[in-house]
């Protein structure tokens, strides 16, 4: 069984902010190179269980990414991760948003490899690498409004 990603790192802002950011403002601070098209019209992660999480196009395809699974603001979300891949082979992510006073404990972990057969350790090693690269972003993105759905 490949060892699920497990990473944490303290953003100053509530949990609150942080939940939102991540989830209301996905298509804010979400880098274009992590994207199916390279430059998509709109990222979106819909609310509640059963949301979904995809791209849409500037030709109005939509890419599907993934499915929330657990749905605790703002302590807590999962979902179903599965960009660029069929949905029977997804990954799990949940990320917990602890209170740390004025700031937020945000911990990251990401299982399910052993879904993807011979290939899961290529993929959790693309995965760690590319979450290496995404989170600075949000990390930005909560210190700004730009991280908001009105921002």
């Amino acid at each position: 069984m490949t060892e699920p990603l497990r990473l944490s790192f303290e953003v100053a802002c509530p949990a609150e902010h942080a939940f939102r950011v991540w989830t209301a403002g996905l298509g804010r601070w979400w880098p274009r190179d992590h994207t199916v098209s390279g430059a998509p019209e709109r990222v979106v992660l819909q609310a509640g269980v059963g949301g979904r999480i995809y791209e849409r196009a500037a030709d109005g395809t939509e890419h599907e990414w993934g499915e929330v699974t657990v749905w605790q603001p703002p302590e807590r979300l999962a979902y179903l991760w599965y960009l660029g891949r069929d949905r029977a082979a997804a990954t799990e992510v949940e990320i917990r948003f602890l209170a740390r006073g004025a700031a937020t404990r945000v911990a990251i972990e990401h299982q399910g490899w052993e879904r993807l057969g011979p290939d899961g350790e290529q993929w959790r090693d693309r995965n760690q690498a590319g979450w290496t690269s995404l989170l600075p972003h949000f990390a930005a993105a909560v210190t700004t409004t730009e991280g908001t759905p009105d921002g």
